[in-house]
């Protein structure tokens, strides 16, 4: 768990029993099965009730859908349990820009339409850059954020010593900062997620995992489950991040994404002094502060020299991590070099080789949705990832960010682009 967001207080969780549970039972026929009860499954879920609402409010809905979410595990046993709970629209791309801009604006009231703490701290983020190379990229993406009109702004090395004075800045060249970026609690996003799809009607099984999915005659899918059920779903969504590629492979389909192990620490808590969260672009670190004075932090690793791509999910904690971030931390913020580690864990990325998801019908199964491969930054894209494929999934909407991430792509050879912001 993030050291920095466990909850003061029993009002941060839902009643119990509210969120679904094993023993859920489960329709026998299903218009929608989503796989998977992490943020962004049950993101889609809750939307998805939204939607249908309005569309019976117009009279354009004839009968409730039968909508049902699968969880292997407990609904923060993943990656949505495991993130550092980072949501940034500094991105090099604009349509990411404007994709999270849309998301911090749903989280700066989704406290009191999920009626939970999230504990949404908007206390901006602070992108360091010390090479030339890195000078650039800051100075790029300031003009692609001022043509979208997100408010985010180069700084001297002296002003972003004014906003974090125990930073050592003798080798920042510029800096970016954006006041409205923040930081979240990830548990109550699931939590909160989940109990309003419940009270909409959504049926969550927990500890429940897809065994076998097989096209059905009818169409749609036959599912078997590991306590023995069979179901069938007319359309089923792979809500699975970083285990969508074994769902993937026994049904033929070969996407390129794939898992790779992220691992964060926590230390011992400061008296708190940081409000930004701070990436140090060459490196890929990144801390926070917690509300409870932890330092919180990430690097990114490269696997090692020879190691193929991970076609499993890998947890656990390596030393390898602790060393590497230990120095890279150290050079940026000097009065870490005595401070204790409490805590360190790890989460699985969903690398995608572009840097963009892969979001909507699959390769030859149209019927299952991708909704995979954000490449580490799914939570802090689900709150409007989540209402731009409920929309798709009620009406047909068609967002324009559908067409880019379109699974097919690789597939049909389209060309590349790069998303090159892909940081903590």
């Amino acid at each position: 768990m993030n050291a920095e967001h466990r909850p003061a207080s029993s009002r941060s969780a839902p009643a119990k029993g509210s969120m679904g549970s094993a023993r859920a039972p489960l329709p026998p026929e299903l218009d929608l099965l989503i796989i998977g009860g992490g943020v962004m499954g049950l993101s889609i879920a809750y939307n998805l009730t939204r939607e249908l609402a309005r569309k019976r409010k117009r009279g354009s809905q004839s009968a409730p859908l039968r909508v049902a979410v699968v969880e292997r595990s407990y609904l923060v046993s993943g990656a949505s349990g495991r993130n550092g709970g980072g949501l940034r629209m500094q991105w090099g791309d604009a349509g990411n820009v404007a994709l999270m801009r849309e998301s911090i604006e749903i989280c700066r009231r989704l406290a009191q339409e999920l009626n939970i703490n999230l504990w949404f701290r908007q206390g901006g983020y602070l992108f360091l850059a010390r090479t030339e190379s890195g000078e650039r990229r800051l100075h790029r993406n300031v003009a692609v954020h001022e043509h979208v009109g997100a408010p985010t702004r180069l700084l001297a090395a002296r002003e972003a010593l004014e906003l974090v004075p125990q930073l050592d800045v003798s080798e920042v060249r510029v800096a970016a900062y954006n006041p409205e970026d923040g930081v979240v609690f990830p548990w109550p996003f699931v939590w909160g997620y989940a109990g309003k799809a419940v009270e909409a009607g959504v049926t969550i099984r927990t500890h429940t995992a897809v065994e076998a999915l097989e096209p059905s005659e009818r169409g749609g899918y036959a599912v078997r489950l590991s306590s023995g059920e069979r179901v069938w779903a007319a359309r089923v969504v792979n809500a699975t991040g970083a285990w969508s590629v074994g769902l993937n492979h026994d049904l033929g389909i070969e996407l390129p994404n794939h898992p790779h192990r992220h691992e964060i620490l926590s230390s011992e808590p400061l008296k708190p002094f940081l409000d930004p969260l701070v990436v140090d672009l060459e490196t890929g670190l990144y801390f926070s502060q917690s509300t409870r004075g932890e330092i919180v932090t990430g690097i990114t690793l490269p696997d090692p020299p020879g190691q193929p791509p991970d076609r499993e999910v890998r947890l656990g904690s390596s030393l390898r991590f602790l060393s590497n971030v230990s120095r890279a931390l150290i050079r940026v913020l000097p009065i870490a070099a005595h401070l204790k580690p409490l805590r360190q864990w790890s989460g699985p990325y969903d690398l995608s080789p572009d840097g963009d998801a892969m979001v909507g019908p699959s390769p030859g199964h149209p019927e299952l949705i991708q909704v995979c491969g954000f490449t580490g930054h799914g939570f802090m894209m689900a709150p409007a990832v989540g209402r731009m494929v409920a929309r798709w999934l009620a009406d047909g909407q068609a967002h324009p960010m559908l067409e880019r991430w379109d699974p097919c792509r690789f597939r049909d050879g389209r060309p590349a682009r790069r998303e090159d912001m892909i940081i903590g």
